[in-house]
């Protein structure tokens, strides 16, 4: 008989959190962070100078997508007990997790660097209650998204911000991919009991592409988490919109090192 163990070693180990804002020009400096399946993140800042970051989500995504289909191959081929799983499922369940989660490791690790050597004090992300819980973006949107959380994600860049004394601030989000940046379109907060949709000045003319009033486009994602720190911090943008919407690039990792599709004029 061939027994097949798996084995999960844990460490906990304790560190030292750097002191919140230990640089004088960190308080009034800002980053956003959205995110997103082929973006894994987007990274925008109030500052000038500071060029958006956009993370690259794709091998990932294509990991999940991968997964769920052998996944499902594999449901179909067994008979599945009570639990509704079995022995060989929840082997390649593990097999996925532990190829992800190093990826997103690497993924917080080099946005708490960046943010680090940018100088930049306060992330902010947003979050909506809820999410995923009943997703009903169609079947291959449900495939792509549903075994990618974000909450891991955020939680990740969350432990290491704090270490590197990053403040971390979590708000809604509703709105802020449609709502135009460039022409402060207002950002209300999503009310279930509201009738009526809001009409924005700009639009989304095609995957990944903003366009304001004026014409202007700039990546989606970049114009989404502008939002969201608009939307947690009305005044970050106090010197103007010009000088941040800039051209992003992606942020080098380890598995993603690729030009910018997508750019901003």
């Amino acid at each position: 008989m061939v027994y097949d163990y798996q084995y999960g070693v844990e460490v906990v180990y304790d560190c030292q959190e750097a002191a919140p804002s230990g640089h004088p020009a960190l308080p009034a400096r800002y980053a956003a962070g959205d995110s997103g399946v082929d973006h894994l993140a987007a990274l925008p800042s109030n500052t000038k100078g500071v060029v958006p970051r956009l993370v690259n989500g794709r091998p990932i995504k294509s990991t999940n997508h991968y997964s769920k289909k052998r996944q499902a191959a594999l449901e179909l081929q067994a008979a599945l007990g009570p639990e509704g799983t079995t022995a060989r499922v929840e082997r390649f369940t593990a097999k996925r997790t532990r190829r992800i989660t190093p990826s997103l490791q690497t993924a917080s690790k080099a946005i708490s660097a960046l943010l680090v050597a940018e100088g930049l004090g306060t992330l902010v992300v947003g979050k909506n209650p809820g999410w995923k819980q009943e997703a009903e973006g169609g079947r291959v949107n449900n495939q792509h998204c549903v075994g990618l959380p974000p909450a891991r994600v955020i939680s990740l860049v969350e432990d290491k911000a704090k270490r590197a004394g990053i403040r971390l601030v979590l708000h809604e989000e509703s709105s802020t991919s449609t709502a135009s940046f460039l022409d402060g379109d207002a950002l209300p907060t999503y009310d279930p009991k509201q009738e009526g949709t809001q009409v924005f000045s700009g639009r989304r003319v095609k995957r990944g592409l903003y366009r304001a009033r004026d014409g202007r486009t700039l990546t989606a994602d970049v114009n989404g988490s502008d939002n969201i720190l608009r939307k947690a911090l009305p005044d970050a943008f106090g010197k103007g919109l010009a000088a941040v919407v800039v051209w992003p690039v992606w942020l080098t990792l380890a598995w993603s090192v690729q030009p910018c599709a997508l750019a901003a004029a």
